[in-house]
């Protein structure tokens, strides 16, 4: 029998360890790091079809309409995108997500997963769920491990009461503990004890019985969430959770919250394949080294190279290897990461020590996205700006004007609607327009194509800021960019 599990996506992360492909200003699991499509589209797309539920999002403001245009992109609607005021961990997520899901679902069972895992079987992780679910039905609380196949140091890890089946059927089965990420050796205890398997963070348990988990193990939490879900409000199809009881609440994962202090612990065992993309070796691993052991996207040349990852991220750029082993190489266009590839979880001393230099490309990609498209800077002066702006079909950008710069518009792909002042008028390719110091404004995309512009600013401060804001489709406040 299959029963409709309601996948809950978490995608408010901001990991450094993918530096600087991830950012804070745009996290891996929006990045397209294994495919065409990004991790956040292949774990919606996991996670739908027969037998389960629409999808609910947790995410931060920054990215909410990020989440919207990529489940758009692959033909999924959410069932609520619920908007973290700010990063609380995964427990008090997890518990929103349980009591907005208990209003209209009070019995349903509920899939806790995070958006940016890399699982190549889907079809054997939705039979693994579904083999979890009596569990969960009868009041358990399901986590899924993963079969190791390496004396990881960078994993939790779980002990099972017994050792699985040979064939590592999705069976569920008594849990003894958790453990914390080992040393080496530990590790390679675990290993070959056979009873021990990889944390992956994946839950599945009722409403009912994760809400009644949080009441005995972490009621204060429950009090202050409830608040926060409560007092929540609708904006554009979001729900809001409302910052002040959001603001106190004790940032903590789900695991030290609830899951160690409960005894309605059951493990499901998956055999399949998995990696939380955890840094660039795991990239290097996942992608698939050929049989020197190199991995070289498209603008990357190998030449004499062993066990070494080169990724170009931008077609203009070529990015050329000669006699490397052992080594990460990734380029961007504002930032270049070299590291020996025994290294790679300290990418994120790098982000540290770039944002103590308070360097930009710490946190902030070059591309900046809208919910309208995205631009970037080509060229920064003292008192000068060249943008590209990409805007989607039937977007607009907010009706606004400047107090410190004009800007000069040229269009090089598809048609624009331009307002400037009373006048509107529609600017093709090869065409211009200048916008005066202070004058209202706004540019749309009537077509159904692309619409590409050069944006040329000239002024005495240039800031994303120096906005104000008339009219805005998106109902972003002053100073909101773009």
């Amino acid at each position: 029998m299959t029963h409709i599990v309601h996948p809950i996506l978490l995608a408010g992360g901001s990991g450094t360890r993918l530096w600087p492909l991830s950012r804070k200003s745009y996290p891996k699991q929006f990045a397209k790091l294994m495919s065409e499509e990004s991790l956040f589209q292949a774990s919606a797309q996991r996670l739908s079809g027969d037998g389960f539920a629409a999808p609910m999002i947790l995410t931060g403001s920054d990215f909410r309409f990020i989440v919207t245009e990529q489940l758009a992109a692959v033909e999924i609607a959410p069932a609520g995108i619920l908007i973290e005021p700010e990063g609380r961990n995964t427990a008090p997520a997890v518990l929103a997500a349980a009591l907005s899901l208990a209003v209209r679902a009070p019995e349903a069972l509920m899939l806790v997963a995070p958006s940016d895992h890399v699982i190549p079987d889907p079809d054997a992780f939705r039979a693994a769920v579904q083999a979890a679910t009596p569990a969960a039905q009868d009041g358990q609380l399901v986590t899924f491990g993963i079969r190791p196949d390496r004396a990881e140091t960078g994993y939790g890890w779980l002990e099972m009461s017994q050792a699985p089946s040979a064939d590592f059927a999705p069976v569920p089965q008594p849990f003894k503990r958790f453990v914390e990420k080992p040393d080496s050796a530990t590790a390679e205890t675990m290993l070959n004890g056979g009873q021990h398997l990889w944390n992956a963070g994946i839950f599945l348990f009722s409403v009912k019985t994760i809400i009644a988990a949080f009441e005995a193990h972490a009621p204060d939490m429950l009090a202050q969430v409830r608040m926060a879900v409560e007092q929540a409000e609708q904006d554009l199809g979001f729900t809001r959770l409302a910052p002040e009881p959001w603001g106190q609440i004790e940032d903590i994962s789900i695991d030290y919250a609830v899951m160690e202090k409960a005894d309605n612990l059951t493990v499901v065992p998956y055999g399949g394949a998995w990696s939380d993309l955890g840094g660039w070796d795991a990239v290097w691993r996942e992608t698939g080294p050929d049989e020197t052991g190199v991995v070289a996207s498209d603008s990357a040349t190998a030449i004499d190279c062993e066990n070494t990852l080169l990724r170009a991220e931008e077609p203009q750029q070529q990015l050329v290897g000669i006699g490397l082993t052992d080594i990460i190489a990734v380029a961007m266009p504002d930032a270049v990461l070299v590291a020996h590839k025994d290294r790679a979880q300290d990418v994120k001393k790098a982000v540290a020590a770039l944002k103590a230099k308070g360097a930009t490309q710490a946190e902030t990609l070059p591309r900046d996205y809208r919910p309208w498209g995205w631009f970037e800077s080509l060229v920064v002066g003292s008192r000068f700006q060249v943008k590209r702006i990409v805007v989607h079909p039937g977007a607009a950008l907010s009706l606004q004007s400047h107090h410190h710069r004009s800007e000069h518009w040229i269009v090089v792909e598809g048609t624009a609607r331009v307002t400037v002042g009373d006048e509107v008028k529609l600017v093709t390719e090869n065409q211009s327009v200048y916008i005066p110091l202070g004058a209202t404004h706004r540019m749309e995309n009537p077509g159904k194509v692309p619409m590409v512009l050069i944006e040329v600013q000239t002024g005495s401060y240039l800031g994303e800021d120096d906005i104000i804001r008339y009219e805005d489709v998106y109902a972003r406040g002053q100073g909101a960019k773009g």
